[in-house]
């Protein structure tokens, strides 16, 4: 077979706006705009409202290329198009080869009849999202209702396009057109390759790997099949008739190595390697097993992951799409965000359904990596048509998406959407005549969507909502923590203290979240100093969630001491995120084997913004993220106190598959640094689970709530994990004035921050501003007399003085000064 790769240079027209430009395919409009010095980066302050036209424009992508003797000889050319975003005519030499109408959709043209010998022209005309979209809604027989945000292109949901390109309540609105996917020609005169598929049956410590592959033959004949998987081969002669083909061959691979989800072992992947006729497809497999267990108990419904046998508690995040314009989504990106998350102890994300189904190199980095991954379908916060063309377009959106993703091992569950099943008592349409937008619901979601996963991956489960109860239920999840996955917003959304985390014991909590602002390094990025006031316009303007901003500050004066500067704003909300995440994450991860799961909202942002994300835009680590590294650790000690008066419970979590031994040492400190009473005992933690280590009555102690906090050490063969504990609001304890100082040397990699305080200091985070890179542990408790040594690993070269120089050490007490 012979290809011709149509990526790189192309030219893009804006005849409305009379605009030419060179652009790169893969690629966006918005991207090559910025890249040519157009128009200014929508990121930096509000240049974002100046450029929302760019729903209204149609778009012209256009190249020439050349066709030789030897491509026109062959029976047929293929265009394969993939990622174009999203109403879109292909036109070749003049003539129309097809037409796009969902960017998650393979295209493919048969245009050899088009192509002439030597010099020949391409052009992609992409139509204006927004009219196009009015149009659909304008002509369905009664509304199909969405969410709406700050700022906002209605109809998103008419169109088969990344959902969050419309605006959200942490992302900006930029319609963005392009190509995201490879366009080539494949040309060939025996069989093209669609798509190869494994299914595997394990036979003690071997397993047979079933390779499935599907291809187009343009002439029927014996044609050579070879399959490699590792070591085990196949080969043989195979006859294949005219037409679409399936072909299923099955190898043996012996002592298997299996993949294992990260903590738990290596996420080991074999060769694959498969020839039909003149062409080859070469790709990475991990061979392993999966199970999710749903089953009636007395505590209501079961939702656990089984992985090769082990019941997995999964820890871990929602991923959005890493870049609001998908030409700054870079292979050096997805590397970044994805071993933040490995580094973090994460054993799964959450692709949300409002986003974009990824990239292969975040399937790949996933599964090599050991991320397990729950993969939404892209519908989300919406209710959608259920007309004849929408189904037949989503039917072959997933169909494609299936079939190409589901050789990945990391891939753990397909999900129909995001909320809504939720969404039906969202709006005054579906409220009124629920039965209606129900019926739709269950033909795209289970007629459709379900039903084509069922015949294109029968090796997984489909969940049909997140949250939900599983197939046929339609009830609301939101608030039923007794049944499959739930999310729990009360404390954000609802403004509940952090305490009601205590309250809920969800089977598997899918989304919960807090909001921070970003770093100061990224605030600088949007802002100028004269906007360094919360309510200052463009620091309103970075605030999607309405009333955000509002809710900090009162969470806040629920908590904490006010901030006394903007820069200490920025500083004490990232505290403040960490500190509820991490309440409900350690309670949560104590009631295993009950709860099972938990997936805070969100690891990463799409742009500069004030939001969920415990990562920075760009990568660098806000304080949630190093509390997460220390929470979802495979040994990790949680200290909490249910309600004021209730005992102080301290439990050892250990998602090891042996028991740990070790020792408990739990101290009363106050704030002067006085030791005020201490206890130890020997304890074991059992293999794979939770245990209660101890309890103590407050009554016990000798001190008052604001005078003292409890200071916990879990010591076993892999180290000691501390926790901390404050026994009334961090607010009305009276924290010394603590004289935190620091020290640097280079070290391996880059430097050595040391620290020392001449009192008890909390939540000492130590930032090099301007410098890439994170430290091996941050927003640490010092004591009085204590020294502790923080790394910095760089990812980009800087000297000794610049790194000095960048450093700024914050800590609880003083950033209310």
């Amino acid at each position: 077979m012979m290809s011709v790769n149509l990526d790189g240079i192309w030219e893009l027209t804006c005849e409305a706006r009379g605009l030419k430009l060179a652009a790169q395919v893969p690629g966006d409009a918005l991207s090559a705009l910025v890249v040519a010095g157009l128009v200014p980066d929508p990121y930096v302050g509000t240049n974002e409202l100046g450029l929302q036209w760019l729903g209204q424009a149609d778009w012209i992508y256009a190249r020439e290329f050349e066709a030789d003797a030897a491509l026109l000889a062959e029976d047929s050319v293929a265009l394969r198009c993939e990622g174009v975003d999203t109403l879109a005519e292909v036109r070749i030499n003049g003539h129309v080869a097809g037409t796009c109408a969902n960017m998650f959709r393979r295209y493919e043209f048969e245009v050899k009849p088009l192509l002439k010998a030597g010099r020949n022209r391409i052009e992609i005309r992409i139509a204006a999202p927004e009219p196009a979209g009015a149009e659909i809604a304008a002509a369905l027989p009664y509304p199909v209702p969405h969410s709406i945000n700050p700022i906002q292109s209605m109809h998103r949901n008419m169109l088969r396009k990344v959902q969050c390109h419309s605006g959200w309540d942490w992302g900006p609105c930029l319609m963005v057109s392009g190509v995201y996917g490879s366009l080539a020609l494949h040309a060939s005169s025996d069989a093209r390759i669609n798509y190869v598929m494994t299914e595997t049956a394990f036979h003690g410590s071997d397993a047979d790997v079933t390779v499935i592959v599907e291809a187009d033959v343009f002439c029927e004949g014996e044609f050579p099949l070879e399959v490699r998987v590792g070591d085990a081969f196949l080969r043989e002669t195979i006859r294949l008739l005219k037409g679409f083909n399936q072909v299923r061959r099955t190898v043996r691979v012996c002592k298997v190595q299996l993949w294992w989800p990260n903590g738990l072992g290596d996420p080991h992947r074999y060769d694959l390697h498969v020839r039909l006729g003149a062409q080859d497809v070469r790709k990475k497999i991990g061979l392993r097993e999966l199970e999710l267990i749903n089953r009636k108990d007395d505590f209501g419904l079961s939702m656990q992951f089984r992985v090769n046998g082990v019941d997995v508690f999964c820890k871990g995040a929602n991923w959005i799409p890493p870049d609001a314009m998908p030409g700054r989504q870079t292979p050096e990106a997805y590397e970044d965000l994805l071993q933040s998350a490995v580094d973090a102890n994460m054993n799964m994300l959450r692709v949300w359904g409002g986003g974009q189904y990824e990239r292969e190199i975040f399937y790949e980095l996933c599964d090599a990596k050991g991320l397990l991954v729950w993969q939404d379908f892209m519908f989300a916060c919406s209710l959608y048509p259920a007309t004849p063309v929408f189904l037949d377009n989503v039917r072959a959106e997933v169909t494609h998406q299936v079939k190409r993703l589901r050789d990945y091992a990391c891939i753990a569950i397909w999900c129909g959407n995001n909320e809504n099943i939720a969404a039906l008592n969202w709006y005054q349409e579906s409220r009124e005549n629920r039965d209606r937008y129900l019926v739709d619901y269950d033909r795209l979601y289970e007629g459709v969507i379900g039903a084509t996963v069922d015949a294109c991956d029968p090796t997984r489960t489909y969940w049909p909502c997140s949250p939900s109860g599983g197939r046929g239920d339609y009830s609301d999840c939101f608030h039923d923590d007794t049944r499959g996955d739930m999310h729990y917003w009360e404390v954000w959304h609802g403004g509940k203290p952090f305490e009601s985390y205590y309250g809920k014991t969800p089977r598997f909590c899918s989304e919960f979240g807090y909001q921070s602002f970003p770093s100061m390094e990224v605030i600088r990025t949007y802002a100028s100093p004269d906007q360094f006031n919360v309510t200052a316009p463009v620091m309103e303007h970075h605030q999607r969630n309405a009333g955000g901003n509002s809710r900090i500050i009162e969470m806040f004066s629920r908590y904490f001491r006010m901030p006394g500067t903007f820069e200490n704003f920025a500083y004490l909300s990232q505290v403040q995120q960490g500190v509820a995440i991490r309440a409900a994450v350690e309670y949560w991860r104590s009631l295993r084997p009950v709860c099972m799961g938990t997936l805070y909202w969100q690891i990463n942002d799409c742009w500069p913004v004030c939001s969920w994300a415990s990562l920075n835009y760009g990568g660098k680590w806000k304080i949630l993220h190093y509390l997460a590294k220390r929470f979802y650790a495979p040994v990790m000690l949680a200290s909490f106190q249910r309600q004021p008066g209730q005992p102080i419970e301290l439990w050892g979590i250990n998602d090891r598959l042996e028991p740990r031994s070790g020792s408990l040492r739990v101290r009363l400190v106050g704030f002067d640094g006085r030791l005020l009473w201490e206890d130890t005992l020997p304890v074991t933690l059992d293999a794979n689970q939770s245990s209660r280590l101890a309890e103590y009555a407050i009554e016990q102690l000798p001190a008052a709530p604001d005078q003292a906090f409890v200071l916990a050490e879990l010591t076993t063969p892999e180290g000691t994990v501390r926790s901390e504990l404050f026994l009334t609001e961090y607010k009305r304890c009276s924290l010394a004035a603590a004289n935190v100082t620091h020290t640097l040397q280079a070290a391996e990699g880059g430097f050595a921050v040391t620290l020392a305080s001449d009192a008890p200091a909390f939540f000492v985070t130590v930032d090099a501003e301007g410098v890439r890179g994170e430290f091996d542990d941050n927003a640490i408790t010092l004591l009085g007399g204590e020294t502790r040594t923080l790394h910095f690993r760089s990812k980009a070269p800087v000297s000794a003085e610049a790194f000095a120089r960048s450093l700024t050490v914050r800590h609880l007490q003083a950033s209310a000064s």
